[in-house]
């Protein structure tokens, strides 16, 4: 027996489907007027997880840095790439580390080794010209996947801002992050709604970091019913 899906059934079962829970409109959370939570929760492997900056940034392999000698062009370097073993190499002084480093630290060792080598009160300035190392990936129920640089100090909730927040089939509660340890690969979950709310911990993001948002089997069976029904039976009476 063949037939059509008449308007009135398709709007039959929109109510029915909203009767039970099963369609809602998405809200944003009411945030909780106050301190934000900003203490880590063990039992959801947020251990070691911060809330706080750092104040003292350290370089790292990838990064790129400026090395300005005063009057002393030929020992200066615009952009300069520390390396993945975590040296750069410059003029008159070779390979070098770096890494490890904060960018004052790294001007008083360059300003040594010159002294060493005969350049009469050298005066360096080394400056951070681009965090090449800070990349996050975001993948999962977003609406924009991808891999994203970040500045040092930005948080979870920007991570999923630069992939244009969650889809429609986003399982909002669960956020997991995936950051390497000198033990391996650790997994700490975080609820995205309760980020907003300012009840849960909104973490500082690290190099590396890869963070996997989930997906509502409930939307996607939703999406794939609404899917199913033929667009020219919509409006159509039904022929039994």
């Amino acid at each position: 027996m063949t037939f059509e899906i008449s308007q009135g059934r398709v709007l039959a079962c929109i109510a029915l489907f909203a009767a039970t829970g099963l369609v809602g409109c998405a809200s944003s959370p009411e945030p909780v007027i106050g301190a934000s939570v900003i203490e880590p929760r063990t039992d959801l492997g947020q251990t070691g997880y911060s809330f706080a900056r750092s104040t003292l940034y350290q370089l790292r392999p990838s990064d790129k840095i400026s090395v300005t000698v005063f009057r002393e062009p030929d020992f200066s370097m615009e952009s300069v790439q520390i390396g993945v073993e975590g040296h750069v190499s410059l003029p008159f002084l070779g390979s070098i580390p770096a890494a490890g480093m904060s960018a004052e630290q790294f001007e008083r060792d360059v300003t040594q080794r010159l002294s060493a080598a005969g350049v009469k009160s050298p005066m360096v300035s080394v400056n951070i010209s681009e965090y090449a190392s800070h990349l996050v990936t975001v993948e999962g129920s977003v609406e924009k996947p991808g891999v994203y640089p970040f500045q040092p100090g930005a948080r979870l909730s920007s991570a999923l801002a630069m992939a244009s927040g969650p889809s429609r089939t986003a399982d909002t509660q669960q956020v997991a992050v995936f950051r390497e340890h000198s033990t391996g690969i650790m997994v700490a979950k975080f609820d995205y709604q309760q980020m907003a709310r300012g009840t849960m911990l909104d973490p500082i993001l690290e190099p590396g970091d890869r963070i996997v948002m989930g997906t509502d089997g409930l939307s996607v069976f939703w999406q794939d019913f609404l899917r199913a029904i033929p667009a020219f039976g919509i409006f159509s009476p039904a022929v039994l």
